[in-house]
């Protein structure tokens, strides 16, 4: 979902994870057979695009249904998995008979479940069902979900047998066998489609009648090429239509649980979704039609022929194989696998984007929002009571959970770095998206934004290496509160039009008799404060009469100090900014020192460029996180005691702040110290490792004062990896080192596995780290 004017960009290989073994598959749905007894005229198996299912068998055959079992089981003891969930479908599963059903729960069962636990699950249009179906549903513990559009003239719009008969009747006396005694247990819940011409309060009353455990309502499925039907132009009638069942809903207290209405609420406290078509948990769930082809998920037939194709079967290729294909991979990225718009949205975190096949568009696939933005906008900010502008949703699972494990061992690959650096620009985005709405009454910021969405459009690049600068971040957190001025987003845009190289003419702020270009330096003007017109034009600024030359190159380097009044940053190697001009950098508990003589600034550069190659040299593991994630080094003043001191800044992402220390070799460590702290810093910014409601403290070896769970996670994490310098440098005194900052890392580990405030995904990333240190020698 988007507002009007969203930024967009695309973080690079948005799909992908650290090398190793695929993300594995939990969710199985078989369609046990291709044909159907109804002929509903919105089913996307039938009625849509993709008419594949005409060359299917009509039954899956016992030797495929064998052969999928196998590669489930196989998949889920390679993987470890404690359960999966397989869905008997179609077509119309009923179709197969009571006693092909049940032999293929039994070959199911039998080859499963000495591997993982299996839930076993039906989804059907309940016209066939029997007591003696039922009897075998029973038998091998089969949950059996029914699909019911409301009453009987609700019903019939869709759901109807080929001559045109109603199938109400039959569906009723289904329901009727599932609520009693006998076979409530394999009752599952009602499947509902949304149509605006029936009545909400009727459907709701309706399917509540028919007393199911849960219901699930869907949005007819539709996209950009095949929008959904709005009687009247009216923005957000499913949303209205839903919302009528959400008031009543919670008018009843809440007498069922509605799958939609209760995944957002569930989003709302930071918690996963129970539905694919919202929230940003993985959509780890694979197809295999009755011959045998792994597909993806079943909806995107309705966007276009072969638009669920894999290529693969169960014959030939293992579960690994499905789960690694691009269409299956991308939905398991969280926030990641989004369309920019989507990660640029302040409530991504609870639609999640919506369902992945309502998002088609011819020329650019699946990357867009849902053709339902509007209505799961207006959905969400009603169920959810959240503000547009608050976007600091933590959804639990919006970072892979092979990315968590892989940071979890300390040093982390490259791959996981990137995935880091798209969390952040995310949240950048959606605090300027936020933002945008406030700027349109500054006349310097509004102006600011016209230019920096149309540069995003025309030269995302350039737009992307500025908004990653660290503190554009902390500026837009600072302008939420008001502790900042909301006009210096003109100077955000006017960096990106230099680093775009295109001519533009926008009114930017003056601070402290400076205008600051982020990423690339400031520019000293006469006036102490004020707004002054600047002009861009192929990497040069036009103020008050003089041209100065700001991007020496096509590369993106800053030009030298020689211009007039022109203080560009300096560059302490690749991409790495020694940062002494951004006047958003004061802001840490150290004083950062002013504008750096030359001769200063040159022993600085020098002194980066050796520790930057050191920590190549020695500290292999870690060279991918800081040169991925490490934008900046602000000089802090030097302290009387001569102790080396780092800091960094959860709203400076990529920023470290150092007093000068005495050579490179200390500088590399603490380099690595430090970023350490900016890697667990994104993960948090995303994920709940430890109960943050939670304030009791607790000690550990290294300090005398008990310390809150948060600081000592950090401390752990950040001395892990400086243990692990010291381990591979050479001499008496690096063991010395080592040994120390390990012992301190394990008892910081244990006392945070010790205390009960991390959560399960915290303590799974603690456990992690103590892999790690058990497996050093």
């Amino acid at each position: 979902m988007s507002r009007p004017s969203p930024l967009r960009s695309e973080p690079a290989d948005p799909g992908r994870r650290p090398a190793g073994r695929v993300a594995p598959l939990t969710q199985y749905v078989l369609k046990l057979v291709s044909r159907c007894d109804l002929a509903c005229d919105h089913c996307y198996v039938y009625e849509h695009p993709d008419q594949s299912w005409r060359r299917q068998p009509r039954m899956m055959a016992p030797a495929t249904v064998r052969a999928v079992a196998g590669r489930i089981a196989e998949h889920a003891a390679a993987h470890r998995l404690g359960g999966v969930r397989v869905v008997l479908h179609g077509g119309e599963p009923l179709l197969a008979g009571a006693a092909r059903l049940g032999s293929t729960a039994a070959t199911l069962r039998r080859v499963i479940e000495p591997v993982a636990r299996l839930d076993l699950r039906m989804q059907s249009n309940g016209v066939l069902l029997t007591p003696a179906t039922c009897d075998v549903l029973v038998a091998h513990d089969v949950k059996v979900g029914i699909s019911l559009d409301g009453d009987r003239a609700a019903n019939d719009r869709h759901r109807r047998h080929a001559n045109g008969a109603s199938s109400h009747r039959q569906v009723l006396r289904a329901l009727a066998l599932l609520r009693s005694p006998a076979y409530r247990s394999s009752y599952a819940g009602i499947l509902c489609t949304v149509d605006l011409a029936n009545d909400p309060i009727r459907v709701y009353e309706a399917l509540l009648a028919e007393e199911p455990p849960h219901v699930d309502f869907l949005l007819p499925h539709a996209n950009w090429d095949n929008p959904p039907v709005r009687p009247d132009g009216r923005a957000t009638p499913y949303a209205d239509w839903l919302l009528a069942i959400h008031r009543r809903w919670l008018a009843d207290g809440r007498p069922v649980p509605i799958r939609l209405l209760e995944s957002l609420l569930s989003t709302a406290t930071g918690q996963g979704s129970r539905s694919e078509a919202v929230g940003l948990a993985p959509a780890d769930l694979v197809v295999v039609e009755t011959d045998g082809t792994f597909e993806q998920v079943d909806s995107l037939k309705s966007a276009f022929d072969g638009a669920a194709a894999t290529g693969l079967d169960v014959f030939r290729h293992r579960v690994d194989d499905a789960a690694a294909h691009p269409g299956i991979a991308v939905r398991q990225t969280g926030l990641a696998g989004l369309c920019p718009t989507c990660r640029a949205c302040p409530v991504v975190g609870h639609c999640g984007g919506g369902l992945y096949a309502h998002r088609y568009r011819a020329g650019n696939g699946f990357d867009n929002p849902s053709a339902y933005c509007a209505d799961l906008l207006r959905l969400v900010r009603v169920v959810t009571a959240t503000p547009v502008a608050d976007e600091r949703t933590r959804p639990a699972e919006s970072l892979d959970r092979r990315v968590l494990d892989d940071l979890a061992g300390g040093s982390g690959t490259a791959g996981s770095a990137a995935q880091l650096a798209a969390v952040h620009l995310a949240l950048v985005r959606a605090l300027l998206v936020a933002l945008s709405e406030r700027a349109a009454g500054d006349p310097v910021a509004a102006e600011g934004w016209r230019l920096l969405v149309h540069l995003d459009d025309a030269h995302p690049d350039a737009v992307r290496a500025v908004l990653t600068h660290p503190f554009v971040r902390h500026w837009a957190e600072r302008c939420r509160t008001g502790a900042a001025e909301l006009s210096h987003l003109a100077c955000v845009a006017a960096a990106a039009a230099v680093r775009a190289r295109v001519r533009a003419d926008v009114p930017v702020p003056v601070r402290d008799g400076t205008v600051s270009l982020p990423t690339l330096g400031a520019l000293a003007v006469g006036a102490d404060r004020g707004v002054v017109r600047l002009v861009t034009d192929d990497g040069d600024v036009r103020l008050a009469g003089r041209r100065v030359t700001v991007l020496a190159d096509r590369d993106g380097g800053p030009a030298r100090e020689d211009g007039p009044g022109w203080l560009p940053v300096r560059l302490g190697g690749d991409r790495l900014v020694l940062e002494d001009t951004d006047p958003h950098r004061d802001c840490y508990d150290l004083p950062v020192e002013p504008r750096l003589s030359g001769a200063a600034a040159l022993r600085w550069t020098r002194q980066l460029e050796r520790a930057v190659r050191r920590i190549d040299a020695e500290a292999t593991g870690y060279a991918a996180g800081v040169r991925t994630l490490l934008r900046a080094v602000v000089p802090l003043r030097a302290e009387p005691t001569g102790r080396s001191r780092g800091a960094t800044v959860g709203t400076a992402f990529g920023a470290v702040a150092a007093v000068p220390v005495p050579d490179d070799a200390a500088l590399a460590v603490l380099l690595v110290r430090e970023v350490q702290h900016l890697k667990l810093g994104a993960v948090l910014d995303v994920c709940d490792l430890f109960d943050r409601d939670d304030t009791r403290t607790l000690r550990v070896p290294c300090r005398d004062d008990p310390r809150p769970v948060g600081d000592v996670l950090h401390g752990a994490y950040a001395r892990l990896a400086v243990a692990d310098v010291w381990r591979h440098r050479p001499g008496p005194a690096a063991v010395g080192h080592f040994r120390r900052h390990r012992d301190r890392t394990d008892g910081a580990l244990d006392a945070l596995l010790g205390h009960g405030a991390l959560t399960a995904t915290g303590e799974r990333f603690v456990r992690g780290m103590r892999a790690t240190v058990d497996g050093w020698a």
